[in-house]
């Protein structure tokens, strides 16, 4: 159980990738710092962070739910506080929490611009910055930063080149933190998946039903997220990964049991050629 005991602080941990990662670590008794805005349930979104932190505790992981919005820097330093109040440290950092519009110049509000940079930019950008500290004196730190390869396709900033600007600037602050942080032995690495996840933001904003149908379940990213955290930090960094790649490199190769519908057509995700 090389989990046993370690605290991971997940961004965006209410639902959907945030949350199947957080039960993924639990199930190895991990502490899980969740954090999140959401507090009351949303019927379109369902779950907070304590219906979270409930399902964490019952698959034998601590929680802690912390209500944090990114964009605040005093809720970040709050919730890393508690969180080391409360569990003496933080080994993984999960850079989850993110905004999506994928909208074209003229129909991108500016407010739409400011909120997809100030929660994936600037907010990750926080996070991490508040949770250095603690990482350093960690055995096997990782960051994983959820965002992209950088792939210069032009379709990629064609379409909705707010959001392409904000994904890509995680991944270049993922591969800057690597190079940053290797003295310290922390390792930093961004995550994407191959196809679509199933999650509120795809059925409510993108593609609803039918999208979510050629979906694969958060569950994949999450055993992607379960072998990072497990490399050695000194060598295991400075990658944009592909959550199939990384489960093959496991030795799985077969990932029918995370599909939607079963033997259905799944839908590559953004930023894939």
């Amino acid at each position: 159980m090389q989990l046993q005991g370690k605290t991971v602080f997940i961004t965006g941990a209410s639902r959907g990738i945030g949350k199947a990662i957080a039960l993924r670590l639990a199930k190895e008794e991990a502490n899980i710092a969740v954090l999140g805005k959401s507090i009351e349930e949303n019927p379109k979104l369902g779950g907070t962070i304590y219906s979270s932190a409930t399902e964490i505790e019952a698959v034998g992981g601590k929680a802690l739910a912390i209500p944090c919005d990114v964009r605040d820097e005093e809720q970040v330093i709050n919730a890393v506080v508690k969180t080391v109040e409360a569990f003496g440290g933080i080994d993984i950092l999960i850079n989850n929490a993110s905004a999506i519009s994928l909208t074209n110049t003229e129909q991108t509000e500016t407010k739409r611009f400011d909120l997809m940079h100030d929660i994936n930019v600037r907010g990750t950008y926080i996070v991490t910055k508040h949770c250095i500290p603690y990482l350093k004196k960690s055995t096997n730190p990782h960051i994983i930063t959820l965002s992209p390869p950088l792939n210069m396709n032009i379709q990629w900033l064609k379409h909705h080149v707010a959001y392409t600007l904000s994904k890509y600037n995680m991944s270049m602050m993922a591969l800057g933190w690597a190079a940053e942080l290797v003295q310290y032995k922390i390792a930093s690495n961004a995550l994407w998946p191959a196809t679509t996840i199933a999650t509120a933001a795809v059925k409510n904003l993108l593609g609803g039903d039918m999208l979510i149908a050629r979906s694969r379940k958060p569950d994949i990213v999450a055993d992607a997220v379960y072998y990072i955290v497990q490399q050695p930090s000194t060598n295991y960094t400075g990658k944009t990964l592909i959550d199939e790649d990384v489960l093959r490199s496991a030795g799985i190769n077969n990932f029918d049991a995370y599909a939607i519908t079963p033997n259905g057509p799944l839908q590559k995700d953004l930023f894939l050629d």
